[in-house]
């Protein structure tokens, strides 16, 4: 996915002059598309105001692109059987990712522009807080399904020395309802099988003769019952133990494996019951929360461009997608000549890190003489 820089700039004659500039030269040396991005006219309230709005919708804008990540893995667990078609259900409006950031447009019926910001601000946190509340109670119950019956297929997928044995045994293998006897089921591994056959008789007294048979086979060893009498189990365990065969602790209950597979098959059934709504429902709400999270970025150019540039509100705001992620430092120096005028000491700190700011202390990689901001839709692949 595709990887954009949201910038504003002064929206005078000379940076007006200046972003063409940098749009033909992005455009000739291949580095960005970059298309205007519309932003509403709000209503400013005081400079205080909007210093606590920059700050709280910092943390918003941090916790919508989290919230959209976890919801897109979500869709990715959840289609675990259709990975390749994750990206179909990562949609905003109906459309790609790319197609909704390049052709925004605010969205006055679900926030209406000309209320007071830090109630529009306030919309969209509680619309963020709910989704991620909805979606913690939603996923964690498939979570706690997906997991039990994860647990249960691997008991029937294992070796012979661990998987759970219903599956493998019928009725016919086993002497059942004796007094006396009992059949065992041994695991022996294959290069001991002559001598399974040549010694288990004597390994116990009262082992019945011609008893064993080989039921079940994997790749490490076989499965074989034998029988005898109850009471010389454990120095039959024992014995067999000192020759490498292994006992399974099983005991033939016709509606103890009656009741497993019935759990098996609630439990299929639970599942592909859950996967369609809780698809559905994350379907919608990735869109919400992606809408939500680029309204929120408009909302931090509108800010930063006020606190930035000052009033009356006068600012242009550019989004440019970047062609590639190796155009990201040739882009950088073509911003930041074209624009060094508004902030000359930072520029020069940006164009040479070595520079250091008096009072300031930002990196060459966080401080810019135009606002800018990072989207990232690569990171939702």
């Amino acid at each position: 996915m595709a990887e954009f820089w949201l910038i504003s700039a002064p929206g005078d004659k000379e940076n007006l002059q200046a972003l063409e500039r940098m749009n033909t030269v992005t455009s000739k040396a291949n580095l960005s598309y970059n298309t205007r991005f519309a932003i509403p006219d709000f209503k400013v309230g005081t400079l205080d105001s909007l210093v606590g709005l920059s700050d709280e919708l910092g943390k918003l804008d941090t916790f919508a692109e989290s919230l959209i990540k976890r919801m897109a893995q979500s869709v990715v667990e959840v289609m675990e059987d259709s990975k390749g078609k994750v990206q179909e259900n990562l949609l905003a409006n109906g459309v790609d990712l790319t197609s909704f950031v390049t052709h925004f447009e605010w969205d006055m019926a679900k926030y209406p522009a000309k209320q007071p910001l830090v109630g529009v601000v306030d919309t969209l946190a509680k619309q963020l807080a709910q989704i991620e509340t909805d979606l913690k109670s939603r996923t964690a119950a498939y979570s706690a399904l997906k997991t039990t019956l994860e647990n249960l297929e691997k008991k029937s997928t294992g070796n012979l020395f661990t998987r759970t044995l219903s599956d493998v045994v019928s009725k016919e293998d086993f002497v059942l309802d004796s007094e006396y006897l009992v059949t065992l089921l041994v695991v022996v591994p294959k290069p001991h099988y002559t001598q399974w056959q040549k010694t288990y008789e004597s390994l116990s007294d009262m082992v019945v003769p011609r008893s064993t048979k080989l039921i079940a086979e994997d790749s490490e060893g076989g499965l074989f019952t034998v029988t005898l009498f109850r009471k010389v189990i454990d120095d039959f365990k024992v014995k067999a133990k000192e020759n490498k065969f292994m006992v399974r602790e099983f005991f033939y209950d016709e509606n103890e494996i009656k009741r497993e597979r019935e759990e098996m098959t609630r439990l299929l059934s639970d599942k592909q019951q859950q996967y369609g709504p809780l698809l559905r429902w994350l379907k919608v709400n990735f869109s919400e929360a992606f809408i939500a999270w680029i309204h929120i970025k408009a909302l931090r150019v509108f800010v930063e461009s006020v606190l930035r540039y000052g009033l009356p509100v006068n600012f242009q705001a550019v989004l440019l997608q970047l062609h590639k992620k190796s155009a990201t430092k040739r882009l950088r120096e073509v911003l930041n000549s074209a624009f060094r005028h508004l902030d000359e000491v930072a520029a020069a700190s940006i164009l040479d890190a070595s520079v250091e700011i008096p009072g300031l202390q930002l990196s060459n990689q966080d401080y810019f003489p135009y606002v800018y901001f990072h989207i990232d839709l690569s990171l939702l692949d």
